[in-house]
């Protein structure tokens, strides 16, 4: 099994940045990437951003590209989401979740939905106010 851990969460002004970090513990050799999703209030847990087990790919929603960005360090086992000119509208629970299980037929920039992933953690809380 693999755990992920969430932290960094905190209440920030808009246009401020944040670092989220993951820290995986468990076969951390296993994930095939690691994926970060947010769910507002009252809304569906939605894809932020992605890292593959090599590092070298990273995807985004187009919603945070060019704000967010996404990183591991290995000898740590933690991912890492750098959140910079953050808006209202970033307010939400953040979630850390880990894909183990290949996906038939389907690649790494095509897994976004939370199904496609199999380990989360409990979240941290990002509140944005304008």
């Amino acid at each position: 099994q693999v755990q992920p851990v969430e932290s960094g969460g905190q209440l920030v002004q808009a246009g401020g940045s944040l670092r989220l970090s993951c820290a995986v513990s468990g076969r951390t050799s296993t994930w095939l990437a690691m994926g970060w999703f947010r769910q507002g209030p009252g809304k569906e847990r939605k894809f932020v951003a992605a890292i593959n087990w090599t590092g070298r790919r990273t995807t985004y929603d187009d919603s945070v590209k060019g704000r967010f960005t996404v990183s591991r360090d290995n000898a740590k086992n933690t991912v890492y989401l750098q959140m910079n000119n953050l808006r209202p509208e970033d307010t939400a629970d953040y979630y850390c979740a880990a894909q183990t299980v290949w996906r038939t037929g389907r690649g790494f920039e095509e897994t976004r939905a939370p199904a496609d992933y199999d380990y989360w953690g409990q979240g941290t809380q990002v509140t944005v106010s304008s």
